[in-house]
Formats: C-alpha cells, structure tokens, sequence
C-alpha cells in the first residue's frame, strides 16, 4: 500500500465512495463529507438516492438549528455529497470503498469483483457488514489484502464506535489505514478478527438472551425485567425495550447468524419466544408492537414493585461472611439506621441476617435451593446491582418454604434503605447477576479466542452499545470468583453447555491477575 498524507488516514480531500443510500450509507456519507472528503454516494434506485439527500439536508439543517455548526459549514459538506447511480462511474476517482448494501455474501462479492479492476491501486474496500465474514467476502479478489471491515453502529453519525476487521487476508497496513481514518473522522476505533460477529455482536448476545430465557421461565414480564436491568445495572435501556429499538427481524437475524456461524453453540442459541414475534410481524417500534405497544394511546407497563413493608423492617441485622460489592449495601442499611453486626463466614451462606430471614447476595442458586441445603425455609436471594451506594431498585426472591413474615421482613429492610424492590420467581441467578456474568465470560472467550485485547473489547461494548462498563472490567470489579461460581452454578442447575466458563477466567481466577491490563499481552 502506498503512503498516505498525514500517516496512514485517508488524508482530506481524498474521495470516498459509498455504497447503498439506506441509513447506514446516508450516515456513513455524511460522516465522511464532514471529515473534508468528496464522497459518491451510490444506489441503484433513484428514490433511495434523493430520499437520502434529503436526510442528509434535514440532519445538517438540525445540527445548525442546534448551534452545531455554520449554515456556510452545513452547505459546504452538502456540497460535498454527490449522488450518483452506478458506483463504477466513479470508482476510478476514489482512495475508500464503503460497502453498506444487502446483508448478502454474494451480493458484496459481486459489487467489489465489479470495482476491484476500475479503482486505483492504493485504494482500500471496506464493508460495513455486521456479521459476515471479511475473509469470504475477499477470497474471490485478485487483492483480497486490500478488503476490511469498516463497521459502523446505527446512526454513524451519533455512535461513535468503529470496528475494523480483518480477514485472513486483509494486510495489516490496511487495517491501520482504516483505524487511523476512523480515528480522523471522530470515531472510536477497535481492532477485530473476522469471527462471527466480530466484536459487539458476539459479546452482546446475552444481554438478550438471558432476559429471554428469565421471561420464558414467568420469572417476571418485560417491564419489570427491563426495568432491573436499567435501573440497578446502569444499562441505558432494558433488553426488550432495545430488542424493540433494533427490530426483531434484525436482532433475531444475527442471533441466527451467529448461532450457526459457531455451528450451534448453544450459548448462541435464539429464541422461540423471538421466532414467534417475527413470524407474527411484531417487529418492535417500526411495526408498531412488539414486546410492547406503540400505538396511538397505548399505555407502557409499569414494573412490579413490592409493596411498602417499612413497618416490618428490622432495627439490627447481621451480616455474614464476606460480602465484597455488596459491602456499600450494609453500609447503605447502616446509614438508614439499622445496625448492622459484622460476623465472619462460617459453615452457611454469605448472608444478611434480619430476624429469621437469611437475605442471600445471588451465587447462581435458587432460594429454594439454599433453603434445602442449609435447612432454612426463610431464604431470599438478593441479585446484584452496578453500585450499591446508589442503586434506585433491586431484586428479591424468595424460597419456595419462605414465610410471608420473613419475606416482608427482607422486603421493608432494604425500603429503609430507599431501594424500590421488585419482586422476582425463585429463577437461578435472577436476572442482572446472571446477564453480567455472562457477558463478562462472552468477553472473556473473544480474548481467548484472539478476536480482540481486553481493552478493544471493553471500549467497543461501552462505545458500540452504550453499557456503563465493559464486561471484563464489571467482572473485575465484581470479582472473577463470584462470576465463575455463578456460572459454575447455572450449568448444574440447567445441565447445559451453555454456561460453561471461559478457560480464560478460570485462568485468571488461578493466577490472581486482573482481566483488563495495560500491556499488549493483556488479559493472558
């Protein structure tokens, strides 16, 4: 590859093209053309073409209504924008390809075998696939090392995460070119290999599957699982409420993707609950329903919450055992004026004890579990929040056995200290403490398998998705023992390969260092 002005980014000026004039295409253009670049944006149908011009006008009327920038700013990027029918007419001109057509391997093979022999030498082709391989869609070229992925997240110009994948053969001078020029343009870049996927859409799959799984066991509805997720996870928004957001037909379609793409592993295996949203067109906001209703009028469900037992809270609990993240919890209980008596661990549980009651911080096994093996009916599990100092609500579940009594004791205790409570069935590992742990073990494993540093996947999970953390640094900080136990839990309690451990975090847990580091040879 030839050098380029600046380093390796694409230097202002140069032109772009882009492919496809749906909402990625019209965004990626638009993100180009404001980073100084001429850019083509192509599409075979006349209609896509002026209704992404118009877009891109109404954007840019937007953000100087907001003070964003100049109108004489705004008309000079509009200017850069030129639309046009047949990407080959152009091709000759331009440094960057950016594929974001039909999520269709052979569609994408055959619009670069078709530009491959028109654009200059130094010229890379990128695709903004989500999950296909960059490795097949580049065997058919003469120079496949030139072919990267460049994905962007939906709207480009608001995400600011960029992936950039490399195929087998894609040459690394590329990948560097493309990561700079993101770079260049705003964006956030990390680096990725062309698994199923490839970053974000591998790791994210239990944020939605295991709130799936927790709703087809009527641990609780969408509601109220959407809103323990938000509010005691920090997540900004619940996995129905974004299934909804993404379309089901969309979400659904890479779950399937990637499902079979690891030939079914079960960790990736869908939903039958999604299956029957698309196959009934509930798509989510854009059909107007899907786990909830959009129409005109229609009212949001509310999530259950515990009925005020304030009067049946204890004056003095103590608290067994180390309790590690939720350390801040006693003390939140203390500040609220209850005593709190620290005892070490012994034979049981970690537990709060509050009169009969035995409140156990979630280690994958149910209520009714624990009530069974240590022989006490009064067990209710405490599943996990992001920080306990502050957390608005939180979890309960309660034994099979468990007295009314000892429940509304457990119930009032944690309303002294402010937290809503929301009430789940006795599932293993309810709902936050079990998606965590997941996710953190999905993160672990892409490391394992090469995919990315620890630090890469991190950022593209806060940056690509918005979560408040990056799954190995919240399993840092809740600490690898509790997310390995957990899952060690779940996959006895379920007998499925689905929650197997990541021999990576079995490792760390073994040699005691932290998930995310700061050297090259991190996270091993």
């Amino acid at each position: 590859m030839q050098e380029r002005e600046g380093g390796a980014a694409l230097a202002p000026g140069h032109a772009v093209l882009v492919v496809g004039a749906g909402a990625m295409g019209r965004g990626i253009a638009l993100v180009a053309a404001s980073a100084d670049h001429l850019v083509f944006l192509s599409d075979v149908s006349e209609e896509a073409r002026r209704r992404a011009l118009t877009a891109i006008a109404e954007e840019l009327d937007g953000g100087v209504r907001k003070g964003r920038m100049s109108a004489e700013e705004a008309s000079a990027i509009r200017d850069r924008i030129r639309a046009v029918a047949e990407p080959q007419s152009v091709a000759s001109q331009v440094h960057l390809v950016i594929e974001a057509i039909v999520e269709d391997l052979e569609v994408k093979r055959v619009l670069f075998a078709s530009l491959e022999p028109l654009v200059p030498p130094q010229a890379i082709l990128a695709t903004n696939t989500s999950s296909l391989s960059i490795t097949a869609i580049a065997a058919p070229l003469a120079r496949p090392e030139r072919v990267v992925g460049m994905h962007f997240f939906n709207p480009p110009t608001r995400m600011k995460l960029v992936e950039v994948v490399s195929g087998l053969a894609t040459a690394p001078e590329v990948a560097q070119a493309i990561r700079d020029t993101a770079v260049r343009w705003g964006k956030i870049a990390v680096m990725a290999r062309s698994t199923p996927g490839f970053i974000v859409n591998r790791v994210a799959r239990p944020f939605y599957a295991e709130a799936l799984r927790v709703l087809a066991e009527g641990a609780a509805d969408c509601a109220t699982l959407d809103a323990i997720v938000r509010e005691a996870g920090g997540f900004p928004m619940g996995p129905f409420e974004l299934m909804d957001l993404i379309g089901h037909d969309v979400n659904f379609a890479v779950t399937s993707s990637v499902w079979s793409a690891y030939f079914y592993d079960k960790r990736f295996q869908p939903s039958l609950i999604q299956q029957e949203l698309v196959w009934a067109g509930r798509l989510g906001r854009k059909s107007g329903r899907g786990f909830y209703d959009y129409a005109a009028g229609a009212q949001r469900p509310a999530a259950a919450e515990a009925p005020s037992c304030l009067d049946r809270a204890p004056s003095a609990v103590a608290a067994v055992g180390e309790f590690g993240p939720f350390s801040a919890l006693l003390e939140r209980l203390a500040a609220a004026g209850v005593v709190v008596h620290r005892r070490p661990a012994d034979a049981g549980p970690v537990r709060i004890e509050a009169a009969n009651t035995w409140i156990v911080p979630t280690d994958g096994r149910t209520a009714t579990r624990l009530a069974h093996e240590y022989g006490h009916a009064d067990v209710v599990v405490l599943d996990w929040a992001r920080d306990w100092a502050q957390t608005p609500r939180a979890a309960l579940a309660r034994a099979d056995g468990c007295a009314q009594d000892s429940w509304a004791c457990a119930l009032g205790l944690l309303q002294r200290a402010g937290i809503a409570v929301t009430p789940l069935d006795d599932v293993a590992g309810l709902i936050l403490a079990r998606t965590v742990a997941m996710l953190a073990n999905e993160a672990a494993d892409a490391v394992l398998a090469g995919i990315g540093t620890p630090r890469d996947i991190d950022t593209a999970m806060r940056y690509g998705t918005n979560y408040p953390l990056g799954p190995l640094a919240w399993g840092e900080a809740t600490g690898v023992a509790r997310i390995v136990g957990l899952l060690d839990r779940l996959a006895e309690h379920y007998g499925e390969d689905r929650y197997r451990v990541s021999p990576l975090l079995r490792r760390h847990l073994w040699n005691g260092r932290p998930l995310v580091g700061g050297d090259e040879g991190e996270g091993k």
